[in-house]
């Protein structure tokens, strides 16, 4: 094998066509990856990922997520309103004041499995 910049590639052409087949036959459609992606994103943006282990702790309403990262509101509403429209956190009114939690146990576990993947290479 020949190195190429820390990526190792190999020095012959030849294709092992039962591991493409193998391979192309469980590949998701491209929508799905594509949705896929999308969602991955969300978790590209440190100010969202402190807002989702807040919401770990306890469900919050947008106020004390503010004073919590010491941002405005309308910082904090915008950075929520995308994890919601991503599926990552939904909410609950009561009376004046609306409550963020995580959606499901799924958030839990992909923000878990990154850290513990993060942390185990230090």
């Amino acid at each position: 094998m020949l190195m190429n910049k820390d990526i190792e590639v190999c020095n012959c052409n030849e294709v092992h066509e039962n591991i493409v087949n193998k391979a192309k036959t469980n590949l998701p459609k491209d929508t799905c990856l594509l949705d896929l992606a999308e969602f991955f994103k969300v978790f590209g943006d440190s100010t969202r990922i402190k807002i989702i282990y807040a919401l770990l702790q306890t469900e919050m309403c947008v106020c004390d997520i503010a004073e919590l990262l010491n941002m405005s509101q309308s910082a904090i509403s915008h950075q929520l309103r995308t994890l919601k429209n991503h599926g990552v956190v939904k909410y609950r009114r009561e009376g004046r004041e609306v409550y963020y939690s995580l959606d499901d146990h799924h958030i839990y576990e992909i923000l878990n499995q990154g850290f513990n993947h993060i942390c185990h290479k230090k």
